[in-house]
């Protein structure tokens, strides 16, 4: 798939995480829409997991592929205000995503929605 097309399909796929993130926290940000493996360029995946990872200014909630490529995210919050958007994530049918780490922008996080107390 050449990187336009990649794109073009990434961006529609994540801009329906963006939204299903905007209805649990009343803001979303678009995050990734392609994701590079092996040299090449893919679109996100259109499966939606939520996780929790820490930023420097707090919590995010946020929204992967099965890949761990972010799509959507939350603004930063704190732990408990970040948990709530993912149990109502969890609530309305997404899955919990089940790897250590995802990639948001050029960084690999580790989730901490499993260290979080309530």
């Amino acid at each position: 798939m050449q990187y336009f097309q990649a794109v073009q399909e990434g961006k529609q796929r994540a801009s329906k995480s963006q939204m299903k993130m905007f209805e649990a926290a009343g803001f979303g940000m678009l995050t990734l829409t392609t994701k590079k493996i092996d040299g090449k360029f893919f679109p996100v995946g259109d499966e939606d997991f939520v996780a929790v990872i820490n930023s420097p200014e707090g919590y995010v909630a946020i929204l992967t592929d099965k890949d761990g490529f972010t799509k959507a995210q939350s603004k930063s919050l704190e732990k408990n205000e970040a948990l709530l958007i993912f149990k109502k994530l969890r609530e309305s049918g997404i899955p919990e995503y089940p790897k250590k780490e995802i990639q948001i922008w050029s960084e690999r996080r580790s989730t901490v929605q499993n260290e979080i107390s309530e």
